[in-house]
């Protein structure tokens, strides 16, 4: 794990077309896996196939429990991952990862 930027891979994301956001989603999953372990879930890579075999429904699912592992309780990760803001999670996401970081 380490500590990210999210304003420079938010900038990455945009400057590549997205390419940079799939390597952020699963270094996101990776990290929240090993931050908490008992509510692991598949690891970067499975998640990304997953989401794009089951055309983002997955993606809803793994904004939910990425709130789960990072806060507790995945409700706001899932609202706006169900209004369209879902790449909010990925700014909220890496802020939780950084302050376990330290």
């Amino acid at each position: 794990m380490k500590k990210r930027s999210i304003g420079l891979a938010i900038l990455f994301t945009i400057i590549t077309l997205g390419i940079y956001g799939i390597y952020w989603f699963i270094c996101l999953t990776n990290d929240s896996n090993e931050i908490n372990p008992e509510n692991k879930t598949a690891s970067g890579g499975l998640a990304f196939l997953f989401t794009l075999i089951s055309f983002g429904i997955y993606g809803i699912y793994w904004n939910y429990k990425l709130g789960v592992k990072l806060t507790g309780s995945g409700v706001l990760y899932l609202i706006l991952s169900l209004i369209g803001f879902g790449w909010v999670n990925y700014i909220l996401a890496q802020s939780e990862i950084n302050k376990h970081i330290g």
